[in-house]
């Protein structure tokens, strides 16, 4: 296994992107170069249970759920969602929405079981390391999406998106079989309110729990102030960071100080956004940089700096093995060979309100006049907000749902403008649109970091129409001097 010079972690940690891009193929591509792998935990239920209404080709997932340790539980989704064949594709997908405060057994056996799934593909014939990535903005699955990656036996638990303070503690909760809390983040909560999510592994499993390890626990930070809070306060042990710059694709940290825009509307990040690497080192953890290291010299720039590797994710969202529909990585390459592709830092795209990178392709979200078409819902949930009611209950709200819903329940309408359905576009970028009424599907919108203008660089030939995860690890490591990798099945 390739290994960084300490010896015990990996150079590359491929990252968790969109929801399904980061798909068990690709980590499990990654894993085999023996580096780190990792499978996107974001509405991996959702997805699970559409893929076993297109029919589940290959048979993947339900071999998978084969080896799930509680088979009633399996059983009972297969009967759910599994349609042999798959679906017709005028028929809408089954809507599953993001966990209630208080979830159903069979939601919460959906969301334990997908990740489940999704790590034990990832893994499946090899002895190489899988992590799983997690937003910590998105909280209610958090608890039982963890415990069904630790079930599958996941190595790395990655979260950004955050301060995720309470996950170290709460997976120690759930190895020592006991009932896990996790503060919920409610806009008007008082200091007497006590929202909480919470997940009791025993009553899941019916009082017989499987034996599980800790898995090692990275946060994704944006600055070392919020690096030493972490190492500090955290609940439990944290195993390193990734330190992600505003280059990075997904969602970005917002930029410190007062905000300015550039005159096309994107935030301006300054000097008080580069992070003060040597308060990262004085922690003493291992750390990774992220954003616009997808090359062998950053590769090298980064470790120069006391880094263990890089976390790449741009790279890979373009590769073979990633869950992006085939049309959407040709696209994507096609610009590269014309042009300067264009990403857009929008500041309004995303309903949590951090800044998101936006790849501009005809035909996708990106384009005012599909925007403007859609018609505005949520139904998927999983960027709401959680919001106190008068009556002290817990409402929820999105700002890319319909205006006078969100004002409804006391929304401002500014933050309505620009706002884009990015739980139906990510999920429309693997081939899983959602079906609205009269056959429109939903339409994909593409997330990258700005290192996509570099992907070409991975293509073995110029002629070339694609390339692999393991180009993508052998050219990062092309200047790194490291042992041959050792992962066999």
């Amino acid at each position: 296994m390739s290994l960084s010079a300490s010896g015990s972690e990996p150079i590359i940690i491929q990252g968790g992107m969109g929801v399904a891009v980061s798909a068990w193929e690709l980590a499990r591509a990654v894993s085999l170069t023996g580096q780190l792998g990792v499978v996107s935990g974001t509405a991996i239920d959702v997805v699970m249970a559409r893929r076993l209404q297109m029919g589940d080709e290959g048979g993947h997932t339900r071999r998978a759920l084969a080896e799930f340790p509680f088979p009633a539980m399996a059983q009972r989704i297969l009967e759910r969602y599994y349609i042999p064949g798959g679906k017709s594709p005028q028929k809408p997908f089954i809507l599953n929405s993001v966990l209630p405060v208080e979830p159903s057994q069979a939601q919460l056996e959906l969301v334990v079981v997908a990740n489940f799934v999704e790590v034990f593909l990832a893994k499946e014939g090899h002895d190489g390391l899988v992590g799983v990535n997690y937003l910590e903005k998105i909280q209610t699955p958090t608890l039982p999406s963890l415990f069904g990656a630790m079930l599958a036996g996941v190595d790395y638990v990655l979260m950004g998106a955050g301060i995720p303070r309470a996950i170290p503690g709460a997976m120690d909760k759930l190895c020592q079989g006991e009932v896990a809390e996790l503060p919920l983040n409610i806009c008007g909560a008082t200091g007497e309110d006590q929202f909480v999510a919470r997940f009791d592994p025993l009553k899941f499993c019916g009082g017989d729990m499987p034996w599980l390890e800790r898995p090692k626990f990275l946060a994704i930070v944006a600055s070392a102030t919020l690096a030493s809070v972490l190492a500090r306060k955290a609940t439990g042990r944290v195993d390193g960071f990734v330190v992600e710059g505003p280059t990075a694709g997904g969602h970005n940290a917002p930029p410190r100080g007062a905000a300015q825009m550039n005159e096309r509307g994107e935030p301006i990040y300054g000097e008080r956004d580069v992070v003060d690497l040597e308060a990262i080192r004085a922690l003493g953890l291992p750390f990774w940089l992220a954003g616009s290291y997808g090359s062998p010299e950053q590769v090298c720039a980064a470790r120069e700096t006391g880094a263990v590797g890089v976390q790449v994710g741009t790279a890979f969202a373009f590769c073979e093995e990633s869950g992006l529909r085939h049309d959407l990585k040709d696209r994507a390459l096609q610009t590269c060979r014309d042009g300067e592709p264009d990403v857009v830092t929008d500041p309004a795209a995303s309903p949590t309100g951090f800044p998101f990178k936006v790849l501009q392709l005809e035909g996708t979200l990106s384009d005012d006049a599909v925007y403007e078409q859609r018609e505005r819902l949520c139904d998927l949930g999983f960027l709401r907000q959680g919001y106190r009611k008068p009556d002290g209950s817990i409402g929820w709200r999105c700002p890319a749902e319909r205006v006078e819903t969100y004002l409804h329940k006391g929304g401002e309408l500014a933050d309505t403008v620009g706002r884009k359905c990015v739980c139906n576009g990510l999920v429309a970028n693997i081939g899983l649109a959602q079906v609205r009424r009269g056959g429109r599907e939903e339409s994909p919108l593409v997330t990258c970091g700005n290192d996509v203008r570099n992907i070409l660089q991975f293509l073995k030939a110029p002629e070339d129409a694609s390339y692999s995860a393991a180009n993508v690890v052998d050219y990062l490591l092309s200047h790194v001097d490291r042992p041959a990798a050792a992962v066999v099945g």
